[in-house]
């Protein structure tokens, strides 16, 4: 089992970490929604709960609940910017497919 960060997604994470004076990592999980069945739900963690699954890459936590890691087992977490959009992506080999605007996914 295991969630990475890329090193623009890590340094991401800990500038807003730093930024906001408080968070222990990024928190990862899915939502059922969307025209193809899921959705990344991704917050700044304060803490960390007992029935949590917490992996760290390159200095950062990601805390993943254990409902959600069967669908983001194996997930790569980049960052990227494009002209005045900047978002965290996913690659993620459970997903079978894709919504057309890319908002939800199945596996």
């Amino acid at each position: 089992m295991s969630v990475s960060l890329t090193q623009s997604a890590a340094d991401r994470v800990r500038g807003f970490l730093q930024n906001r004076g408080r968070g222990v990592g990024l928190r990862l999980g899915i939502k059922k929604t969307g025209c193809s069945g899921y959705a990344y739900v991704v917050n700044y963690a304060d803490d960390v709960a007992a029935t949590d699954v917490v992996f760290e890459d390159r200095g950062v936590k990601v805390i993943v609940d254990a409902g959600s890691l069967q669908y983001v087992d194996g997930t790569e977490i980049d960052f990227v910017r494009q002209g005045l959009n900047e978002a965290f992506k996913f690659r993620n080999p459970n997903v079978k497919g894709e919504c057309g605007c890319g908002e939800s996914f199945n596996v």
